[in-house]
């Protein structure tokens, strides 16, 4: 207030002495003058206030409005997103051990199958051997009696050669038996 104080102590005592009247004709102001531009000042900021200062502040309002809406959407996407993220990982997670499931059951059934496979192919072997067994006795056999029947002529043979006699048949099936016999054992 001291500030002003030094106006107001000039501007009274001027007020009071008529020299308002010398200093509007001074500066040239003319109250019609002055309550027209007055009038004119309302006037335009009325107009301005309806017209242009009006659909400014509903057009900011409204940007406003929808920055706000986008921000409240963008939250919104920003939530789904993490619970789309928490979804996907549920999911993953799910189908990673169904797949480590799927792998250990295929696997069990590989083992299945190969032991399986194994037994078979065992059982197979030692049907194949037992034939080849089979087969070697036979085969044995029909050696060892052809091997007695040429044994048997050839002593028959080396007997007619030392003896000198021809062998009827009685006695070279006497002498089969007995070589035969010798032979065996």
């Amino acid at each position: 207030m001291e500030l002003f104080s030094p106006i107001f102590g000039t501007i009274m005592p001027m007020l009071a002495a008529g020299k308002v009247d010398e200093m509007t004709l001074k500066f040239g102001l003319s109250w019609p003058k002055f309550f027209a531009q007055v009038l004119i000042f309302v006037a335009v900021y009325t107009i301005l206030k309806k017209f242009a200062f009006g659909p400014i502040l509903a057009m900011l309002e409204q940007r406003r409005q929808r920055i706000a809406d986008g921000e409240a959407k963008l939250e919104k996407i920003a939530k789904d997103l993490a619970e789309a993220e928490k979804n996907t990982k549920s999911l993953l997670d799910k189908a990673n051990e169904d797949a480590n499931r799927l792998i250990k059951e295929a696997g069990d059934s590989a083992k299945s199958i190969a032991d399986k496979r194994q037994q078979e192919a065992i059982h197979e072997a030692s049907q194949i051997l037992a034939k080849a067994r089979e087969a070697a006795t036979l085969e044995h056999e029909q050696l060892m009696s052809q091997l007695k029947r040429e044994f048997g002529r050839m002593v028959s043979e080396a007997t007619t050669r030392v003896t000198g006699k021809v062998l009827n048949n009685d006695d070279q099936a006497r002498i089969n038996q007995e070589t035969t016999a010798q032979v065996s054992v």
